[in-house]
């Protein structure tokens, strides 16, 4: 590409030997499982927010408006400070439990983070489910927000140390799918539970957030740790075997020897979070912080947490809404496996920049349908109500096959052994920070600033495509242990890391 915005010099390979085994395909299934739970609580918090029966018992001033006993905006009949704490609760406990997990995930491995972050959840759905009250259900989100910042912070690290490198952007998009089927089984389970009568079917949305959480739990008793952190614990041995058995060969000398070189430069550093402030460390940190919090700003958890609260305000019944909800997570699940089986072959640029032109042009339509045909008191016409569905799908389909999978792997395997688990950390707090913000402020946004609200969304899509434009170099089938050849060969970084290895070259004179 002219201009030089990509990795100069041609590709970059790793000479590993290798395929992928059935061996590594189970360990990955089970631990990608955990990206269900937070596709489940995704789409079971906005699904719940839209039931009639769960306003009225925990927020009974939204049920009013829903009911037309006080005149109010189309734009503001969920606006509750209260609702948007039962939302975003989560994701501060999330932001909070990440940092904790991440000395556990490098201290006691992967497969410890993922037990405790099951352990949590399974405790979180129980009290939720179970709520009496506004407190119990807060404290059920909270502890269920614990539970995903230790398994958002371990198993996409775990499945990127796992996946041989030529296939590794397809198995780390696996969380990413498995938090749309997650997802999307949540939207299942809340169109069938509003039409039980007795008002009480969100308990039952509520307490199989569970049955993933189990799944996981119980899987992850049963999977083998990385190869990266058996060598960090001093076990070569047992990592060969290991790395022979998910490679399918004897020859794995290669890899391992940059495994174990990888591991003895990790032993050196006492305090990840200090070393990645470092300048060697600064395009890894950048993307670790930028790339999840551009992640919020496409609008995507607008239409994850309240896609059936949009399409009632758009004028659509509780059902309808909950189905439509259905639909887009339909189209969303199946962009997500089309992302799976091209992000190795076409690579993560060309998704995030396709995906992100796609996505701001489905946030402008959506603002200019809304300005145009919804105002603050009347309904909209339903053909247009459901134009706004069709291009609702377009947009979750963008999402799905770029910003969604790739937030969680570019950052992932850009970062070298030594501070790969406190990488991981900041991506999960960043994510679950502006998730909290979103969460707690969309409401209002879409109340105050109504149609422009979308707008917003796009004028942000337009600023993080450029920054990938410019600045994101392509990473795919490059080994992570060979990763900062990367930083040497891009037009930008490389002046960071040439300025950084002159001053080293100084001070060893």
């Amino acid at each position: 590409m002219a201009g030089g915005f990509v990795v100069e010099g041609g590709p970059v390979t790793g000479g590993y030997n290798g395929r992928v085994t059935v061996f590594v395909i189970l360990s990955c299934i089970v631990a990608g499982s955990g990206g269900i739970l937070f596709g489940y609580d995704l789409g079971i918090s906005g699904g719940v927010t839209s039931m009639e029966s769960f306003l009225k018992r925990f927020f009974p001033d939204v049920a009013l408006k829903m009911e037309g006993q006080h005149k109010t905006s189309n734009y503001c009949k969920f606006d509750s400070q209260l609702l948007m704490v039962f939302t975003s609760s989560l994701y501060i406990a999330g932001l909070l439990a990440a940092f904790v997990a991440s000395k556990v995930t490098r201290t006691l491995g992967r497969r410890a983070s993922m037990l405790i972050g099951g352990s949590v959840f399974l405790l979180g759905s129980a009290l939720g489910g179970a709520a009496v009250n506004i407190y119990m259900l807060i404290l059920g989100r909270v502890l269920l927000g614990i539970g995903l910042g230790f398994t958002n912070q371990s198993i996409p690290l775990y499945l990127s140390e796992m996946a041989p490198p030529q296939y590794r952007g397809a198995i780390n998009n696996g969380f990413e799918l498995s938090i749309s089927i997650g997802i999307l089984f949540a939207n299942l389970i809340n169109y069938g539970v509003q039409k039980i009568h007795g008002g009480w079917g969100w308990r039952i949305s509520l307490s199989l957030a569970a049955l993933p959480a189990s799944f996981l739990t119980l899987g992850a008793i049963f999977l083998p740790e990385s190869p990266s952190f058996i060598i960090q614990q001093g076990n070569i041995e047992q990592a060969t075997v290991l790395l022979q058995r998910l490679r399918g060969t004897q020859n794995v000398q290669k890899e391992l020897d940059d495994l174990i070189h990888a591991s003895n430069i990790s032993r050196t550093i006492q305090n990840p979070f200090r070393n990645i402030l470092r300048r060697k460390y600064r395009p890894q940190l950048v993307l670790a912080i930028l790339v999840p919090f551009f992640n919020q700003l496409t609008g995507i958890n607008v239409i994850n947490f309240y896609a059936p609260v949009m399409f009632r305000t758009i004028g659509l019944k509780e059902s309808a809404a909950l189905l439509s909800a259905v639909v887009t997570r339909i189209f969303a699940t199946t962009a997500n496996i089309i992302a799976m089986i091209v992000v190795d072959r076409f690579g993560r640029r060309l998704l995030f920049i396709v995906g992100g032109i796609q996505m701001i042009l489905s946030q402008v339509m959506i603002g200019g349908i809304l300005f145009a045909q919804l105002k603050d008191y009347g309904g909209m016409e339903k053909d247009f109500a459901y134009v706004v569905l069709i291009i609702m799908c377009i947009f979750v389909t963008g999402f799905a096959w770029s910003w969604g999978p790739l937030t969680y792997l570019v950052p992932t395997e850009i970062a070298p052994l030594e501070i790969r688990s406190a990488t991981q950390s900041i991506v999960v707090a960043v994510l679950f920070f502006v998730t909290f913000l979103i969460g707690q402020t969309f409401l209002a946004m879409l109340c105050h600033m109504k149609s422009g609200t979308f707008f917003f969304f796009a004028t942000m899509l337009i600023i993080m495509t450029t920054f990938v434009y410019l600045l994101l170099p392509e990473t795919k089938k490059l080994p992570m242990e060979q990763m900062e050849q990367i930083w040497r060969r891009h037009w930008f970084w490389k002046k960071i890391v040439e300025e950084r290895e002159e001053g080293n070259s100084r001070e060893t004179s």
